[in-house]
């Protein structure tokens, strides 16, 4: 198993699970390069013992995490200025009117919002089950947790984010 192959079959996947935690494209490029930093410096060690993609997710999803830890304590220090924003992936689009792309941005940024409240295990769950379309098994596979376990956490996530996003109309 070469870098190189592993690189070219994976990047797209690792580059888009980051994207999913952090929003933002440079600190998701950052992320991607610091995993294959870590998959290159492991390679020699990975034993076949689980599926590669699912070692490669592992390491994207811990990376990410700790990305996110690190960022968040450097920025409870410093108070964020009104011209940053943080980048929100739009959805795929058959009609472009403005209108219409302004209120699906407002809608996704409140459900990042409210993902982004979850707990980091249950946030995991979300992404990997409905962003990025894996199976409840892969899902357990890649966490290392029972299915009834995952679909647990899933619905536990579910009943979170309804009462986030209700609170949020509340607020508006």
């Amino acid at each position: 198993m070469k870098f190189e192959q592993l690189y070219q079959q994976y990047v797209k996947l690792v580059y888009n699970l980051a994207l999913q935690y952090c929003q933002n494209t440079q600190d998701a490029e950052e992320i991607t390069q610091d995993v294959f930093v870590k998959v290159h410096e492991k390679l020699s060690t990975f034993k076949n013992q689980a599926n590669v993609k699912t070692w490669i997710y592992r390491i994207a999803i811990n990376t990410s995490l700790d990305f996110i830890k690190a960022k968040n304590s450097l920025k409870r220090g410093i108070y964020k200025t009104q011209n940053q924003t943080d980048e929100i992936p739009m959805a795929q689009q058959n009609f472009n009117h403005p209108g219409v792309e302004l209120e699906q941005k407002e809608a996704l940024q409140k459900i990042f919002s409210a993902i982004n409240q979850l707990p980091e295990n249950q946030k995991t769950v979300v992404i990997l089950l409905k962003i990025e379309h894996n199976s409840v098994k892969e899902v357990a596979e890649i966490l290392r947790l029972s299915p009834k376990a995952v679909e647990s956490l899933f619905q536990r996530a579910k009943t979170k984010l309804s009462f986030l996003l209700n609170q949020q109309n509340e607020n508006e």
